[in-house]
């Protein structure tokens, strides 16, 4: 069902290495085309263009924008008590987690009377988007509202696709988690037409009896989506901060010849069911694993709920078995990859996690699969797709911080680097910034 990729033999450089590790033939750049004139629209139209689309994209006119409060508190109160329960730990463990990544200002004394202080500062309006296509996700409510909320970010949106089979309202169960969570301000409306309000605004969101109307623009837009809102985020971009371009799912996973092969098949496919274009990567260097992973992968897919879905991620070219000479290969092959999710099912898994550098979230030995952090590790889930690992990081606290420099120098602080200042200055050839601190000193 996978296809196969052999490295053994071959020393390839890390640049060939990008070349071949499987990834989704995804275009971001084609999805933009299409969604420029609809954010254009946006802009001019507001609130009635973001109900035309929603009956155009989701097949219902939304009754209401904005959520009425009430819709969700009857959602809450009609949510199922185990899935309530659910929610309850998983927030309590994203939030453990969460307070321990806040961050106390730094004050450095550069010299006597000469202070720099680094400010923590929690971003003033966030927009945070939840999908609703193929999957409903409260899971995706937690994990972008939690760390947002222990940042101290004062002003929380909530945008989920209306569904047509609840009366043009979000999936109630993602209202649910939004009550859950204290945040009021939730709309009904989904995909790059969400991102777009977020970022610009829009006039003629009201419903009856209630005071907004009008959506207010955002600093930073968070959460995940199909790859219209991937291109919706990289047009707002700079007009509006995101944490990513999030496109479809991934996991890898390096085992040896001590994995139990039913274990990594189960979790090959748990992240397959999320999307035809998931990726899911085995690398081994281990035939007889890789053989025996590829029976159970062809039962369980047979057996799983979404088969379909499954067996085109399972057969598309974001989706293969690596086999290397060694785990030591094997790491070099993870690290150009950067997954989001990277399983790790060798004799010495721990040890191995400490030497990954890119991955969105490392998840150690047979106990801890990555349906795990979707939910309940405390861990967040919202993490960097398509070797973005590399270089940037899941969602946290840290997302929602921005560092501010407050500088503070006495008269003789100043006066003993001015000298270092004008030359500085003179050299760059800006003299009026040597003038500036000559000034203080003059008469």
């Amino acid at each position: 069902m996978l296809n196969q990729i052999d490295l053994r033999g071959r020393t390839p450089s890390l640049a060939e290495l990008r070349r071949i590790v499987p990834r989704a033939e995804l275009s971001v750049d084609v999805a933009t085309d299409t969604v420029r004139p609809l954010l254009a629209d946006l802009q001019q139209r507001g609130g009635e263009a973001l109900r035309e689309l929603g009956e155009r994209f989701d097949g219902v006119r939304p009754p209401h924008l904005r959520v009425p409060a009430t819709a969700l508190r009857e959602a809450l109160e009609s949510l199922d008590p185990q899935i309530r329960a659910a929610l309850d730990e998983a927030i309590r463990r994203v939030r453990d987690v969460d307070a321990d990544q806040v961050r106390a200002d730094d004050v450095t004394e550069v010299a006597p009377g000469a202070l720099v202080t680094q400010r923590w500062v929690p971003v003033r309006r966030v927009g945070m988007y939840v999908p609703g296509g193929r999957a409903v996700l409260p899971s995706s409510v937690v994990m972008n509202v939690v760390p947002a909320q222990t940042a101290g970010v004062p002003e929380l949106a909530v945008a989920s696709p209306p569904q047509k089979e609840f009366g043009g309202l979000p999936h109630p169960t993602i209202l649910a988690a939004c009550e859950l969570l204290g945040v009021t301000e939730v709309y009904a409306v989904g995909g790059a037409q969400a991102i777009g309000m977020f970022a610009y605004g829009a006039e003629g969101i009201e419903n009856p009896g209630e005071q907004p109307l009008a959506c207010d623009p955002v600093d930073l837009i968070t959460g995940p989506g199909n790859v219209y809102v991937a291109a919706a985020k990289r047009l707002v971009q700079g007009m509006v901060g995101i944490d990513s371009e999030a496109g479809p799912t991934e996991i890898a996973i390096l085992a040896d010849d001590t994995a139990d092969a039913d274990h990594v098949a189960s979790d090959l496919i748990s992240q397959a069911e999320h999307d035809p274009l998931a990726g899911a990567v085995l690398v081994t260097d281990s035939p007889d694993l890789a053989a025996a992973t590829l029976k159970r992968v062809a039962a369980r897919t047979e057996a799983t709920a979404h088969s379909a879905r499954v067996t085109e991620a399972l057969t598309g070219t974001q989706s293969a078995v690596i086999l290397v000479d060694d785990i030591e290969q094997g790491l070099r092959v993870v690290d150009a990859y950067a997954a989001e999710h990277l399983e790790i099912h060798t004799a010495n898994a721990r040890e191995l996690a400490f030497r990954v550098n890119n991955a969105g979230a490392i998840f150690v030995g047979p106990y801890a699969p990555v349906s795990l952090g979707d939910y309940c590790a405390g861990s967040n889930h919202v993490l960097p797709t398509g070797g973005c690992a590399a270089y940037s990081s899941g969602l946290g606290v840290q997302t929602f911080l921005k560092g501010v420099h407050v500088v503070e120098y006495d008269e003789a602080a100043l006066k003993e680097v001015a000298d270092h200042v004008v030359t500085l200055a003179n050299s760059e050839n800006l003299p009026a910034h040597g003038e500036a601190v000559r000034a203080r000193f003059e008469g």
